[in-house]
């Protein structure tokens, strides 16, 4: 019998609740919190059943979130608003001795960039508080992770060259859209790319590296090399990767938008003069596009997202590819939402339960790959995320 409290209302956000309030053993009491309410209690009323409560919150706002906090008491906090507040909603917790699990690492608003190492930093400060932090506890990061911490636990000695792939494959009919946070999506992808071979990092222009990979029930898909959260922790906990890259699929047409956006000036982050005030290019595009939550009617086709790993098993080279493929128009008939949110906030979910029943526990800051995967990978399935393998097959990515 848990406490827990939510805060974020956008698409990843209704996936947790709806999530959480299906297991009432385990998450006895749900508050979810955001900056709108209103976006709350739409969600509270999706559910049904009185099973979450709801309130107001400014997520940048330390004292607020600790009055929240000490006024519900939750376990434990699921944060699954904007990455610019990790660090508030950290500080909060620790203020109140509360748990603390989140799907995306903090990065500050005034650059694009993300990383572990504001984070990491909290470390000590959890470990005399006697309580945990759970970073990156999503899709990718998180099940990408997992995945890789499952492969190197019963399928290898060494892990030497590890490929994260996502493709999504959906088409929402939308002439431009994101499939989640525009404004996060879009720093995301316009930064510098970066991999990790032989013990150093390279960066490279932005989608400057692409080739085609074929993925299971889709087939073959642009893919561009890109940085990704889950790498820079995954080359530490795994020190034996001589390699590790993260691919992501974009269509020609999002492509062309995106670089006559960028050409133009709509995805600077730098604020400029507008009849007088300061606005922010970017914020006021995410303003225009469709919310990543409205995509999901009508939303058709399949996300693949899986670890395509090589290494070795009792001196011999063994290959390794896990996926999962997770169906829109499936995930919209269950509850209402689409598949990159689904893909999100159901491990989010899980990863909550996983702390709360003591599966996974610790004092201080962890990433996911530090715990034991069986757990995790033994539930993961019912909750509607399935995985499947294959072993000491040609891998996809090695085609090219």
């Amino acid at each position: 019998m848990s406490n827990v409290l939510i805060i974020g209302a956008g698409g990843v956000g209704a996936v947790v609740a709806h999530k959480c309030a299906a297991v009432p053993e385990v998450f006895t009491n749900i508050l979810l919190a955001s900056r709108t309410k209103s976006k709350c209690d739409k969600i509270a009323e999706a559910v049904g059943g009185n099973r979450i409560q709801t309130a107001q919150v400014n997520a940048d706002n330390v004292p607020e979130l600790i009055a929240l906090i000490e006024r519900f008491k939750p376990d434990l906090v699921i944060n699954v608003a904007l990455p610019y507040q990790d660090l508030p909603i950290m500080d909060a917790c620790l203020a109140t001795k509360t748990h603390y699990l989140d799907t995306a690492n903090y990065e500050p608003i005034d650059e694009a960039k993300f990383e572990y190492k504001w984070q990491w930093a909290y470390h000590d400060r959890f470990k005399e508080a006697g309580i945990m932090a759970l970073l990156g506890c999503g899709f990718d990061p998180g099940v990408t992770s997992i995945f890789t911490a499952f492969a190197a636990k019963h399928y290898f000695d060494e892990i030497h060259y590890l490929d994260i792939v996502d493709c999504n494959a959906g088409d929402h009919g939308k002439a431009f859209a994101t499939n989640f946070n525009p404004e996060i999506n879009i720093r995301e992808i316009t930064q510098p790319g970066k991999y990790w071979e032989n013990g150093a990092w390279h960066e490279i222009p932005a989608m400057s590296i692409h080739q085609p990979i074929d993925y299971p029930n889709i087939g073959e898909k642009e893919s561009y090399l890109l940085y990704h959260e889950e790498l820079e922790s995954l080359v530490i906990n795994f020190p034996t990767l001589k390699r590790a890259r993260f691919w992501m699929t974009f269509g020609p047409k999002y492509i062309n938008v995106l670089n006559v956006l960028q050409e133009v000036g709509m995805t600077s982050i730098k604020p400029v003069m507008y009849e007088g005030r300061e606005i922010v290019p970017l914020q006021f595009l995410k303003a225009v596009l469709p919310e990543p939550a409205s995509l999901a009617e009508g939303y058709k086709g399949q996300t693949s997202i899986g670890c395509q790993i090589r290494g070795i098993k009792d001196g011999k080279e063994r290959t390794y590819y896990i996926w999962n493929n997770c169906d829109h128009a499936e995930v919209n008939q269950e509850i209402g939402a689409q598949a990159i949110s689904y893909t999100t906030g159901v491990p989010a979910m899980l990863g909550a339960k996983m702390m709360l029943t003591e599966k996974w526990s610790g004092k201080g800051v962890f990433n996911v790959e530090e715990f034991d995967p069986d757990p995790f990978m033994a539930e993961i399935g019912k909750y509607g995320l399935p995985w499947i393998e294959e072993i000491d097959k040609p891998l996809p990515i090695e085609k090219y």
